[in-house]
């Protein structure tokens, strides 16, 4: 069980594309590997946290305030304005 580098992380996963995504890539890789030994399991675990890390990114970039207002929120809102008046 030889511990991965960053380099490995372009042979498994697309979404690796920066160095600070392949260093996550092998960080994760590395500790799943110590922790169960079995190299399938560590590979599947690093796409994986990746994969989630790239998603946080979309949405944040995404995001005009502090919070996304949901459906619902936005209907109490307009419930608010229709009472008032």
């Amino acid at each position: 069980m030889a511990p991965w580098a960053a380099a490995d992380a372009k042979r498994h996963t697309k979404k690796a594309k920066s160095p600070k995504r392949k260093r996550q890539w092998a960080i994760v890789a590395d500790s799943v590997l110590a922790r169960t030994g079995d190299e399938g399991r560590a590979v599947r675990a690093a796409n994986s946290a990746v994969k989630k890390s790239e998603h946080k990114r979309k949405i944040s970039k995404h995001t005009t305030g502090a919070h996304r207002k949901t459906k619902r929120h936005k209907k109490a809102q307009h419930k608010k304005i229709i009472t008032k008046r």
